[in-house]
């Protein structure tokens, strides 16, 4: 409504105020300094911000402005030279301290130029205050076959966020497989994208060490190109995949990795097949006992274990909390085959109670006395196996389902990178492992040992049997 001014009885309609915009005039020649001064100052954050790239050309465009082209192309040489030799001579040095920095500071600006559009399209900026607010990269590191990129979380984000994020930024910087896990300080993340595959060729059996290392049997090789050893003492382990994804490589594995201690004395190999000795009969010689075709012998042999368990409880109780192998009290192993068979499909009832009940007594006593379990079984629901969860370390291989990935290996360990339902078929062996104090899974792949490799080593470690049971 029009303002109302009341004069002498008589409305007036009031004018509106108006207000105009102060103009202030400045000379022309403090306008193009002033262009000056923020071009000249845009020059020198650039210069000190990319340092490692803009001081080395200056120092050589004055070499070669001062001594021309030949004292140029003589350090140059130089340069190639020393470097040339120092990768041959120390290649482990000269990839940590030469080649993997300069790779990271080129990686740094191919990341930064894509990195604003990664963050939006996988919705990880944060809209405040009219503002978009991405994530900023702090550091990027390279190592064979993957990049660490260290990422500063916005206000209000935690890893999980990128772990759910990380197929979407795998495709967006193309690149296998991209995982999160926790920074060095709470405000951050690492992201790893692993480039190349280490696990593509079938991994050969290792040596069989002379003596085993209980807490570090090594059993497989890691995505990263080191060695990933089991640790056994304190643990049980528990195999789960589909048909055809490799678990007897991992049977073998540990078995190849123990067998040393069973020529010393110090390691029981119990061998449990209720597939009729088809995958464990081939080293029968390995096993101081073994069943394969008798379910009562198999509920027995569980129950000796888990008397055996007992009675090292008892004697041991108050003396020590962790049971070590000798040769009058060695380190008993059970390993079963498609435990299943045991658990869920044997048809008698009575049978079946017996060996749940002598498992549980194993698997909850036998840990800390040198009794442990290795099992493989192909459906972990826990309707098949109902102890699934007293097995500390489990081994997830190729399985059908997405959803069983964090049935095996815990709950958003598939959102950590855990793709076990997206192994190929041609990689048997492959799986993910959860290491000890790394919430975030690893890629192994388990070495192969064919029937021969098997038969050798069941003559060379193993003791003449007469038959099997």
């Amino acid at each position: 409504m029009p303002l109302i001014n009341v004069i002498r009885g008589e409305t007036m309609p009031v004018a509106p105020l108006n207000v105009r915009t102060p103009i202030v005039k400045l000379p022309i020649w403090l306008v193009v300094v002033w262009e000056i001064v923020k071009a000249v100052a845009w020059l020198v954050t650039t210069y000190v911000r990319h340092g490692y790239a803009t001081l080395p050309i200056t120092l050589l465009t004055a070499l070669y402005v001062v001594h021309g082209w030949q004292a140029l192309a003589a350090l140059l040489g130089g340069i190639t030279v020393t470097a040339t030799s120092w990768a041959f001579a120390h290649r482990a040095s000269w990839l940590r301290f030469g080649w993997w920095p300069i790779l990271a500071r080129v990686r740094r600006l191919v990341y930064r130029r894509r990195w604003m559009a990664a963050m939006v399209t996988a919705k990880l900026s944060i809209s405040y205050d009219k503002r978009t607010i991405i994530p900023e990269i702090a550091r990027v590191r390279c190592r064979a076959g993957c990049d660490e990129v260290t990422v500063r979380m916005v206000t209000g984000q935690i890893p999980d966020d990128f772990a759910k994020a990380s197929e979407r930024l795998a495709h967006t910087f193309g690149v296998r497989q991209v995982k999160a896990m926790p920074g060095p300080t709470y405000a951050t993340v690492v992201l790893v994208l692993m480039r190349g595959d280490a696990l593509h060729d079938t991994v050969p059996p290792l040596p069989v060490p002379y003596l085993p290392d209980f807490t570090a049997l090594p059993i497989a090789v890691q995505e990263d190109g080191e060695l990933y050893r089991l640790r056994l003492f304190g643990t049980q382990v528990l195999i789960v995949g589909a048909t055809g994804s490799g678990k007897g490589s991992v049977i073998w594995s540990i078995v190849r990795a123990l067998a040393g201690g069973v020529t010393a004395g110090v390691v029981e190999l119990w061998g449990l097949d209720p597939k009729g000795g088809m995958e464990l009969g081939i080293g029968r010689p390995l096993f101081a006992k073994f069943a394969s075709r008798d379910f009562a012998e198999m509920a027995a042999l569980i129950e000796q274990a888990a008397a055996t368990a007992q009675q090292r409880a008892a004697r041991l109780a108050g003396r020590t909390r962790q049971h070590t192998p000798t040769e009058d009290e060695p380190l008993i192993v059970l390993v079963i085959d498609e435990l299943a068979n045991l658990t869920a499909y044997l048809a008698e009832r009575q049978l079946k109670d017996r060996i749940k009940a002598a498992l549980g007594i194993v698997l909850t006593q036998g840990r800390a006395v040198g009794v442990h379990v290795v099992a493989a079984i192909q459906d972990p629901r826990k309707e098949v196996l109902p102890a699934r969860g007293l097995f500390p370390t489990r081994i997830g291989l190729r399985l059908s389902e997405p959803a069983e990935v964090d049935m095996v290996l815990g709950d958003g360990m598939r959102d950590r990178g855990a793709l076990c339902d997206r192994i190929p078929q041609t990689q048997p062996g492959t799986g993910y492992v959860v290491l000890e104090g790394d919430p975030t899974p690893m890629r192994v792949r388990h070495t192969y040992c064919d029937d021969d490799t098997v038969r050798d080593m069941a003559d060379l470690y193993g003791e003449p049997v007469g038959g099997a049971a």
